[in-house]
């Protein structure tokens, strides 16, 4: 059954990053419409605030943009939900589920993340040492092994 979770699995991130994309299509126009531009122009604006570049500092690889990384997430989502609201209040149902289901997804994401991630890491290593250590409830047990000398 591999072959059918690859599959499965595919047509799931092929269904999320087509609702990413369409999701982004409708931010820029409920933006263009909120700054009475075209699409084109808050396209650029977007583009201009997100943009990450490559810089090298000190001999190592960096990325600088114009926000800095905590406020660029808290940003994404209040324009998704400015978005939200846009659509429900225009009664728009389809347009207001997937904005919906993008900023949840974008607010669970790190969360999701961390616990595939997780997973992924107990299966592959799930003999390393100190991994499935049993973990004492009680901080006065002492836990202790003996072993056997030959004589």
């Amino acid at each position: 059954m591999p072959r059918l979770t690859i599959a499965v699995a595919l047509l799931a991130l092929v269904v999320l990053a087509s609702t990413m994309t369409y999701t982004g299509y409708l931010v820029v126009g409920v933006l263009a419409d909120q700054l009475g531009t075209g699409r084109f122009v808050a396209g650029l604006l977007l583009g201009g605030i997100f943009a990450r570049f490559p810089w090298i500092r000190k001999g190592r690889l960096r990325t600088v943009g114009l926000l800095p990384k905590p406020v660029r997430r808290p940003l994404i989502v209040s324009l998704l939900v400015l978005c939200l609201l846009s659509f429900l209040a225009r009664g728009e149902t389809v347009p207001a589920m997937l904005t919906g289901f993008t900023t949840a997804f974008l607010l669970t994401f790190p969360w999701l993340r961390r616990a595939m991630f997780g997973r992924m890491l107990s299966s592959v290593f799930k003999f390393a040492p100190g991994q499935n250590a049993p973990r004492s409830a009680d901080g006065t047990v002492i836990d202790v092994e003996f072993r056997e000398k030959k004589d």
